[in-house]
């Protein structure tokens, strides 16, 4: 794979401006802005200073939308993300040690 085309299909790569990720996942920028204050994603950021999101970020939002719609606060949206992560982490670690 060439790496132009690596580039295009990494899910971490910041490709929407805010506006256009808040309209993807059905959020106000806004809740795009209160969720990078409260460290529950962080787009990168060009050399300007503007926020990029990825499709890995898309994700986290609506993942985000999920959690608000089954009635968790930020705190509570922060602990299962978190938690989430370290299954994902703790998941890979076991399949490796099988190998």
């Amino acid at each position: 794979m060439t790496p132009a085309a690596t580039s295009e299909n990494d899910p971490e790569r910041g490709l929407y401006g805010i506006t256009v990720a808040a309209d993807l996942v059905g959020m106000g920028v806004q809740n795009l802005r209160l969720y990078e204050a409260r460290g529950l994603l962080r787009p990168s950021r060009t050399a300007g200073g503007t926020r990029r999101y990825s499709d890995s970020d898309l994700v986290r939002l609506r993942r985000i939308g999920q959690l608000l719609d089954e009635g968790l606060n930020l705190a509570g949206i922060e602990k299962v993300l978190g938690l989430e992560s370290r299954v994902r982490s703790l998941e890979s670690e076991a399949r490796r040690r099988r190998r």
